[in-house]
């Protein structure tokens, strides 16, 4: 392995060359069963990453998934060489299965699970660097900043944002690929070390169960999507909000089609920035004050010119009673800070237990979000009895998804803080 010293990370060496070379691209049915035979006849963990093309593409896919075992080597596996006509994704239950008992070893495997659920690769086992990382409250929990302390050496991160539906994809971005698992292994075992040194060994594998047992659950989408749209705070009328939900469902659906990232079919600025001006004139825009924003003159958003005058239009035609209101829909308690009036009661409860919590997580050393989910947190406070026991509340955390670790540090905690005495 070459390991050359690098600007970017100063005093470190950072990793340059795959120690077995650099593994060519799995993309044909012979080089797959090859790989599925080698990783059957290796040992130990498997470590795992993925790179996909959001901010290129529409969908969240993987286009490169990255895979080495002691014993067997790396393997740099691309999932869009299987899809089968008619099918949008491969199927890669019988890798999966190959790794059924072994620990999968993945960075922030929340961002890496979803892509890898739908082309059926999924763990029964896994450890999370990233999350071990949290829980021994390391300061800085990046793949990168962990290589650093634990094995002294760098990674590169050049590569991360590109576009990795690219074909052929060059050689320099295949090394980066490789490079992301070369040393997971080796970063996994030190982990393990101070997890255990900590005594939070216990809490890092309830947390990866935890992981494991979900892996494959869809992800949670938003009720109002078009809220998320950047420059938003711009826009101060139902009106201009109808314009912006408006032309946010057409672009979704362009993007969609195309396959292409909404943000290069037409910025979010660019959406705000006309609604605004939609909402301010009460009229419907003319050609030439639509390509006063910018992001509608660009290439792409320009060939859909009439479909964004149609968006705006049908905005303006809408009855009163059909526009979106000022304030987003509120799917369970509504945020702490609207408590005090309505809920005088649950706001002195929570301005009581949330400061117990975070000196809890300190004394701890990990993440409060890590020591309790904010969104359990306040729906246990939200509407609650005014009085609760220790049974009562152990049901209730579990119900909320908190995992025995949790349910055993924080429960003394609402005790002691749960009334005003």
């Amino acid at each position: 392995m070459t390991e050359d010293a690098a600007p970017e990370a100063p005093g470190y060496p950072v990793l340059t060359t795959p120690s077995d070379g650099l593994p060519p691209v799995v993309d044909t049915d012979a080089d797959y069963r090859r790989m599925l035979a080698r990783l059957a006849a290796g040992e130990g963990p498997v470590a795992i990453d993925t790179e996909r093309a959001q901010g290129f593409r529409y969908s969240g896919k993987a286009y490169l998934i990255q895979l080495r075992r002691a014993g067997a080597g790396s393997f740099l596996l691309d999932p869009t060489a299987f899809e089968k006509e008619g099918e949008p994704r491969a199927d890669h239950s019988d890798l999966a299965e190959v790794l059924a008992g072994e620990e999968w070893i993945l960075h922030a495997a929340s961002q890496d699970l979803p892509c890898l659920a739908e082309v059926k690769l999924l763990p029964r086992r896994l450890f999370d660097t990233e999350l071990a990382a949290r829980l021994l409250g390391l300061p800085k929990v990046n793949l990168s900043a962990l290589m650093e302390q634990a094995l002294g050496i760098s990674l590169l991160k050049e590569h991360s944002a590109a576009d990795w539906s690219r074909r052929p994809l060059p050689i320099e971005w295949l090394v980066y690929a490789a490079l992301d698992v070369e040393r997971l292994d080796d970063l996994r075992a030190w982990l393990v070390d101070q997890l255990e040194a900590a005594g939070k060994t216990e809490w890092a594998y309830q947390e990866f169960a935890h992981l494991a047992a979900h892996a494959g659950d869809p992800p949670n989408g938003h009720a109002e999507p078009w809220r998320r749209t950047s420059g938003l705070h711009d826009v101060h009328s139902p009106l201009g909000l109808a314009v912006v939900r408006e032309l946010w469902q057409v672009r979704d659906e362009i993007a969609q089609a195309a396959d292409r990232a909404p943000g290069r079919v037409v910025n979010d600025r660019s959406v705000s920035g006309i609604a605004a001006r939609v909402e301010h004139s009460k009229t419907a825009p003319s050609r030439a004050e639509l390509r006063q924003e910018r992001g509608f003159t660009m290439r792409v958003a320009a060939r859909y010119e009439r479909d964004w005058l149609d968006a705006i239009a049908r905005a303006l035609a809408l009855p009163k009673a059909e526009l979106p209101p000022r304030q987003a829909k509120t799917i369970g308690p509504p945020p702490p800070r609207n408590w005090q009036n309505r809920w005088p009661d649950a706001f002195a409860r929570w301005s009581r237990v949330r400061p117990a919590l975070i000196e809890r997580a300190e004394e701890l050393q990990l993440p409060v979000e890590n020591l309790i989910s904010p969104d359990a947190v306040r729906r246990l406070l939200w509407d609650a009895p005014s009085t609760a026991d220790e049974p009562w509340l152990a049901e209730r955390l579990t119900l909320l998804g908190a995992r025995p670790w949790q349910r055993e540090l924080t429960i003394p905690v609402f005790l002691a803080h749960w009334g005003p005495d």
